[in-house]
């Protein structure tokens, strides 16, 4: 918490502590960035008087709630969505920022012996073994860890040992014993107290993620907004970001 507390001051020396016009920004938000936006959001607040609305889903399920006509403010998403979502009008064109970057990872229960996942065969081997493996139904997480099992060559054989999960994270799964592990990227794994990361996917299968931020293109609180995409791409916010997983991508 000692960084928290350095982002804190560091923030009121850069944006400046101003509270006038306070508004409540809504953010709808990948759960990859929910850490970050837990813990920074009260630092964000204090230095400018601005709180958080948030609401986090996978990546397909709020881009489909945008292109229906849902409000909000700003959107943490994948940069392909972004992209879209301003070619289609509901994201100002050039609002985009790319805000971190992170790697995927294999989530076990924290109490159970980390199986190998550091070379394509082990993890191959670990996947072939597991009981059963949570995803991800309606995220890019699962996407790719679908996409992952074709590209191993195992899917007909992990198919039947699979749980699809919707409403909440395949983390959850592994927490609670339903599932034996799942692979997701690693922010979703490094805050959940009851589980632990058995290790990054390999190299030549890894799938490294890019976060990007853009403001609706009829966002009720534009300034507001712009203030948080300009905190979160400061150097201010960086080790706190750095802390739950990702690499910021600083300006």
């Amino acid at each position: 918490m000692r960084a928290i507390g350095i982002v804190a001051a560091a923030l009121v020396v850069v944006m400046g502590a101003t509270t006038a016009g306070a508004a409540e920004i809504t953010v709808l938000s990948t759960p990859t960035m929910q850490g970050v936006l837990t813990d920074l959001a009260p630092v964000f607040t204090r230095a400018t008087g601005h709180t958080l609305g948030l609401t986090l889903e996978g990546v397909p399920a709020l881009k489909r709630r945008i292109e229906a006509g849902e409000t909000f403010d700003v959107a943490l998403l994948l940069p392909a969505a972004i992209d879209d979502l301003s070619k289609s009008g509901k994201i100002a064109v050039g609002s985009r920022s790319d805000i971190a970057r992170t790697a995927a990872g294999v989530a076990v229960s924290a109490g159970a012996k980390k199986p190998p996942v550091g070379t394509s065969e082990d993890l191959k081997r670990t996947l072939l073994a597991a009981k059963t493996i949570s995803y991800s139904r309606d995220s890019a997480s699962g996407s790719y860890f679908l996409h992952l099992l074709d590209r191993l060559g195992i899917e007909t054989e992990v198919k039947p040992k699979l749980l699809a999960v919707t409403g909440r994270s395949p983390v959850e799964a592994v927490a609670r014993g339903e599932a034996e592990l799942t692979v997701i990227t690693v922010p979703n794994i490094v805050d959940v107290e009851s589980v632990a990361l058995a290790g990054l996917i390999p190299e030549e299968l890894q799938n490294y993620t890019t976060l990007s931020i853009g403001v609706s293109a009829n966002a009720k609180e534009r300034k507001a907004a712009e203030q948080l995409i300009a905190f979160l791409r400061s150097p201010a916010a960086a080790a706190a970001i750095r802390s739950k997983g990702l690499e910021p991508i600083v300006p």
